[in-house]
């Protein structure tokens, strides 16, 4: 009887290293392949170029390779302990690094009935890691870049979403993460935001920035990142120039729009009751939402409705009937907004929507209530959280800073400390791609 060898990877390059595993695995018997599915990858790097069914499909068009199975965490254990294979086959290269743990759990479990772990010497000069990060330097297509977001909601337990108004603050979403305790912390997407495009502009937030000021920026921030973008269009204003938006959104390859229950005159939504706003009928936002999808060219693309009904105080129940209607009319997700300093009544929205036959993925932005942390959103069932005005924000304060201090002392010495040495900021932005 053929002995059973098992080899897990991610398969989202294919190279010479990941071919000579193989060799040496057929020798030894059956070969089995658990290839990673996007959401164990997800938990220790960045979300493969390659979706699951494809990386799965190449495996199993390689010589040698007898069955492709799905392994759904990075720990082996669950498949090994299922396949009971004779052999385990990985790489040198897990020896040490955030890999060394799991390296030992495969170990521990193999001893249950005799497995023996073999590892090749790793092929240093090639990296799977490596070339992603090469391909990436290339760019995305908008098609490409529109369908992670919804990769990302499968992949995930929360999308972490970060603002931004121009290239600058979208290289700083594209590019900023941390590893903490072996895992990686980054921003998934980006937001483009009504009210820090204008402000950064110099406008109020009353949808003084037309929409093709917006787009101008939009696509000077998609110009310089891979991520997946969501938009903030206000109230996506008239519906008959809602669908031309919603086509303009989609051919540039952003990912989402949301639009909020409101009509007249554009005010933010954290002025609450403060400030004269109007929210829209159900059947007029429905009708808003239901033509935006029929005027999509993709699946791809997302419609998300933001319902106000916190904000105005119109109540809990008026929040949850909208919800309904709007899932109905076809929205891909519900945004739950409050302005409230305690998640209170945003957990009670999302213990009631917890119930509903048909959901779809819950956004909130919690500026006002930021106490509450990520876990505690992944508990109330929360998929997308999106960090709102932060970097704007956090910026304006350093800015005015520095521009006191050249006033106070009439130099710029001083304000030198608080500011980025002069050849990095010119050499922060490549002169060639």
């Amino acid at each position: 009887m053929s002995k059973k060898v098992y080899v897990g990877m991610a398969a989202d390059f294919i190279h010479g290293g990941h071919l000579n595993i193989i060799n040496v695995a057929r020798e030894l018997g059956e070969v089995t392949v658990g290839v990673l599915t996007d959401s164990a990858i997800a938990k220790y790097r960045r979300l493969p170029l390659l979706t699951y069914e494809q990386r799965r499909e190449i495996m199993l068009n390689i010589r040698g390779v007898k069955e492709v199975i799905p392994q759904d965490t990075v720990e082996y254990t669950n498949n090994l302990e299922s396949l009971r294979p004779n052999y385990v086959i990985h790489g040198t290269d897990w020896k040490t690094g955030p890999l060394s743990g799991v390296r030992k759990n495969v170990i521990e479990t193999l001893k249950q009935w005799g497995g023996e772990l073999i590892e090749p010497e790793y092929t240093t000069e090639l990296s799977s890691t490596h070339l992603t990060q090469t391909v990436r330097k290339f760019g995305t297509t908008p098609d490409m870049r529109m369908k992670s977001l919804r990769r990302l909601i499968n992949a995930k337990p929360l999308v972490r979403i970060l603002e931004v108004h121009n290239g600058l603050t979208g290289l700083i979403a594209e590019n900023t993460h941390l590893e903490i305790n072996d895992e990686l912390r980054e921003f998934d997407g980006m937001w483009e935001s009504s009210l820090t495009d204008s402000t950064s502009k110099g406008k109020p937030d009353t949808s003084a920035v037309d929409i093709s000021s917006r787009v101008s920026t939009i696509d000077q921030i998609l110009e310089v990142t891979t991520k997946p973008m969501v938009v903030d269009a206000d109230n996506g204003g008239l519906t008959e120039h809602f669908t031309f938006t919603v086509r303009t959104l989609e051919r540039l390859g952003v990912s989402a729009v949301i639009i909020e229950d409101k009509i007249g005159a554009k005010r933010n939504s954290l002025f609450g009751t403060d400030a004269k706003q109007k929210q829209d009928t159900i059947s007029d936002f429905s009708h808003k939402i239901s033509k935006g999808k029929q005027a999509q060219v993709t699946e791809d693309f997302m419609i998300i409705a933001r319902i106000e009904s916190l904000i105005l105080k119109t109540g809990l129940e008026d929040a949850l009937t909208r919800a309904r209607s709007y899932i109905e009319a076809g929205a891909d997700g519900i945004m739950i907004h409050s302005k409230e300093k305690t998640p209170q009544e945003i957990l009670a929205f999302c213990n009631e929507y917890k119930k509903f036959d048909t959901k779809v993925p819950l956004v909130v932005v919690p500026s006002t209530y930021s106490t509450i942390t990520e876990d505690e959103l992944i508990d109330a069932g929360v998929k997308i959280v999106i960090y709102a005005n932060h970097l704007l924000r956090s910026a304006f304060p350093a800015m005015q800073k520095t521009a006191q201090s050249i006033l106070t002392h009439k130099r710029c010495f001083e304000a030198s400390e608080a500011c980025m040495p002069i050849k990095e900021i010119i050499t922060l932005i490549p002169e060639t791609i």
